[in-house]
Formats: C-alpha cells, sequence, structure tokens
C-alpha cells in the first residue's frame, strides 16, 4: 500500500476550510443541512467538496480524526512540559472538559458514523495508546500502580461519555475522574494494596 500523495498548498487550505466549517456545524448539531451547503460555508466550490469528502459520513470521519489527533497531541505537548502524574491528570480533565465543550458535535458525529465502526475503533485505540504513554511515564516515575491497564481507564471514560444525560454530568464526571486519579496513584505500600483488601474482604464472608 502506497502513502497518499500530498496535496498542494491550495488543496490543503480547501481540505481545512472544509474540515474547520463542518466542525462548527456538526457542533452545532445540525443535521438538516443539504451536503451542498458545507461548500458555499467553507468558501469553496462544490466539486473541491466532493473530490476531498465524496459524502457527509467521510466528511465525519475526517472531523472525528482530526479530533483524535487533536487530542493526542495534546497528550504530547503535556507529557513534555509536565511531570508525568501531572500530564496524566491534566490529559484526563481535559478530556473531560473537551467532552463538556463539544457535545453537540459528539452526538452529530456518533450519528453520522454509526455505521463506520471500523474508524471508530481506531480511533479509541489510537486514544488508548496516548492513555497507556501517559500511564507508563507516571509508573516509570513511581507515581502511578503498575496494575491498572489503559483500558480500565478508557472504560471509565466511555462510561463517562454515555452518561451526559444525567443533570449533573459535569460536576459527576470530574468526580469520577478525581475518584480514579486517586485509585490509581501509587501509595507507600506499593500496588500490592488492591490485592490485599480484596483477600481479607474474601475471608470476611
Amino acid at each position: 500500500m502506497t502513502a497518499d500523495k500530498p496535496l498542494r498548498a491550495d488543496a490543503q487550505r480547501n481540505r481545512e476550510a472544509l474540515l474547520a466549517k463542518a466542525r462548527e456545524i456538526f457542533d452545532a448539531g445540525d443535521f438538516d443541512l443539504r451536503f451542498d451547503e458545507f461548500a458555499r460555508l467553507a468558501g469553496v466550490g462544490v466539486g473541491t467538496l466532493y473530490r476531498h469528502f465524496p459524502t457527509r459520513e467521510a466528511l465525519a470521519e475526517a472531523v472525528y480524526q482530526g479530533e483524535i489527533a487533536t487530542l493526542c497531541g495534546r497528550a504530547r505537548q503535556l507529557q513534555a512540559t509536565l511531570p508525568a502524574e501531572e500530564a496524566l491528570a491534566t490529559f484526563l480533565r481535559g478530556m473531560i472538559g473537551h467532552m463538556d465543550a463539544h457535545q453537540g458535535l459528539a452526538r452529530t458525529l456518533a450519528t453520522l458514523m454509526a455505521t463506520r465502526s471500523e474508524a471508530l475503533a481506531e480511533g479509541s485505540q489510537t486514544l488508548e495508546r496516548t492513555v497507556t504513554h501517559l500511564m507508563a511515564a507516571a509508573v516509570r516515575d513511581g507515581t502511578v500502580r503498575g496494575d491498572v491497564g489503559a483500558g480500565a481507564v478508557m472504560m471509565a471514560l466511555h462510561g463517562i461519555g454515555a452518561a451526559r444525560h444525567r443533570p449533573d454530568w459535569r460536576a459527576e464526571a470530574d468526580g469520577v475522574i478525581t475518584l480514579m486519579l486517586d485509585g490509581l496513584r501509587r501509595t507507600s505500600s506499593g500496588d500490592h494494596q488492591g490485592q490485599r483488601a480484596q483477600k481479607n474482604f474474601g475471608e470476611e464472608k
């Protein structure tokens, strides 16, 4: 498989204009806009729209991929500038802020990409690898326990996202992140503290 040919500068600008306008429209939750209108609002021709994105779903997938890339880039920036545990905490709290600020975008993308499970799975895996890197750095620093994987953190994030209908969602979501970070923090007794607690609980039955 060969790599995609790089776009000319003008073509790249047109693509970025379409993506920026689509993200804005999707974030507003506008499902009814005619597909051709994306071109007019982005200031490009209809042919340009179809050359880059032949369908609304293809446009939504590109917006979704851009969101994932932005989040992963943010994680790399945090890793480069903050201690490992703080980078992890800041990233996870930032995820909640991102969900809160772009609820319309999340709902629109979920609807438009309902049949694109492969793209959704790939994005989730990319995000999980990013969380894995953040956690691994904190484990190496000795600040985060090493017996909990990134999959558990992703499960918590997915659960938080699925509960957005709750009236006190933001406060509760922040509380879940606090609980998770407290649970991940390495204590003086080491990573096996939870295992001993589980054993003691079993003996009390």
